[in-house]
């Protein structure tokens, strides 16, 4: 039997976070352990430490990685706010774990790395692994700072993507929402990418902070619901209709004349799109957020809460929210089967979706036991890896034209492999 002290004091966030954190923490005297617990009760440890961390951060993405290594990644108002969580873990993993009567404690290591949000993730991920190397040996927490993108390069990328919105070098790439009880297709979120003429394939998180950034978000998401307009009318064509939904950044819900345009373009189009929001966009100027989400209710596009639960969550704004999906913020989903709390998170934000008359879904589904576990909590649809990474129009299609979605079968979990089969993704 596991037991964990229960006291701990959680570390929030602010509105202000401009700073993206990763925090690689490491068990240090996992063999140690071993030789006294044994390799199964050795395995349990990333997990224990992994449930703890989300206790202390409740904020942060945690994620076991093998039985030694767990990561948090959150964000902050500035690189020295890793120094302050750092000593909060610190000072909760010196009270003992209990493991079948046996007092243990987990010694930790840290490495980490901090960057203005928008900069590269690789070398986040990359200055975090060497900072964690130097700890090993320096016994005691590094902190790596990368470097931001030169102003210069904002500059030049945020012109070659102006050029690249003109010469519809974007793509999009869709990733499938599957109804759990009506074991079928619905709909699909869109996710733009750059195919870039040198660079190839650039991902969302290398363009978008700087298309906020320089005023070309409203131009890019433009044409990705033209782009997504014309991918639903080819999906039409072949006797698919699923209704696309597209991310809004939060800085467009008070732009009057991308409202206007959007609206302009659904309602002279007849589409069948879905708006994605975060919560802490709507918190940015809740009165024009709220009646330009109306609006576009009026206009028949469906609203969806994105990443619930991972910001600052606001029930005086959710109700007011003419939303009818509700998005489970995977770091909540992927920790489902391996944490003590995220099930109480996710049943409870469930049962408060349904008595505000919305459907649930649960993104970052990538196990087969998640989604066992979501089906019987009422989950309405699931969208992940489980089910397919992000795929091109055609890929899509062909899985749709399969049809194998829609035969009948007792068992939810045999029902999806047909598309985890699809890999290319976009």
């Amino acid at each position: 039997m596991v037991q964990q002290n229960a006291a701990f004091e959680p570390i929030g966030v602010s509105e202000t976070d401009a700073i993206d954190c990763l925090l690689l923490v490491e068990l240090a005297n996992f063999v140690a352990l071993r030789r006294r617990l044994g390799c199964v009760r050795a395995d349990l440890l990333a997990g224990l430490a992994s449930e703890r961390l989300g206790r202390i951060l409740p904020t942060a993405s945690i994620a076991s990685v093998g039985r030694t290594l767990v990561t948090c990644r959150f964000r902050g108002q500035a690189a020295d706010e890793i120094d302050r969580r750092i000593a909060a873990i610190e000072a909760s993993f010196a009270r003992p774990f209990e493991i079948d009567e046996a007092s243990i404690r987990i010694e930790l290591t840290f490495g980490a790395a901090a960057a203005e949000i928008g900069v590269d993730e690789v070398a986040l991920v990359e200055q975090a692994e060497l900072a964690l190397a130097e700890a090993r040996t320096a016994y005691r927490a590094i902190r790596h700072q990368v470097a931001p993108r030169p102003q210069r390069d904002v500059v030049r990328m945020a012109r070659e993507l102006d050029r690249a919105i003109d010469k519809d070098e974007l793509v999009l790439a869709y990733q499938p929402k599957v109804h759990v009880r009506r074991q079928e297709i619905t709909s699909a979120e869109a996710l733009v990418r750059w195919r870039h003429p040198e660079r190839g394939m650039v991902m969302p998180n290398d363009f978008i902070p700087i298309a906020e950034q320089c005023q070309l978000i409203d131009r890019m998401t433009l044409w990705t619901i033209r782009r997504a307009i014309a991918d639903q009318q080819e999906l039409a064509r072949r006797g698919h209709h699923l209704r696309l939904f597209i991310n809004i950044s939060g800085q467009l819900l008070a732009d009057a004349a991308f409202v206007e345009e959007a609206c302009r373009l659904v309602g002279s189009s007849d589409a069948n799109l879905g708006f994605e929001i975060t919560e802490t966009s709507v918190i940015r100027d809740p009165a024009s957020a709220i009646a330009n989400l109306q609006r576009f209710a009026d206009y028949g596009i469906t609203i969806a809460i994105d990443d619930y639960g991972a910001g600052l969550s606001s029930l005086a704004y959710l109700k007011q929210l003419p939303a009818r999906e509700l998005k489970i913020d995977k770091l909540f989903v992927t920790q489902l089967t391996s944490s003590n709390r995220d099930p109480l998170i996710v049943r409870s934000t469930i049962d408060l979706a349904h008595a505000l008359e919305m459907e649930v879904v649960a993104e970052g589904v990538e196990t087969h036991a998640a989604l066992a576990l979501l089906t019987v909590m009422g989950c309405d649809m699931v969208q992940g890896y489980l089910i397919s990474r992000p795929v091109a129009l055609d890929a899509l299609i062909t899985y749709l034209d399969d049809g194998s979605h829609r035969r009948p079968g007792p068992d939810p979990l045999t029902l999806f492999g047909g598309l985890t089969s699809v890999r290319r993704e976009a």
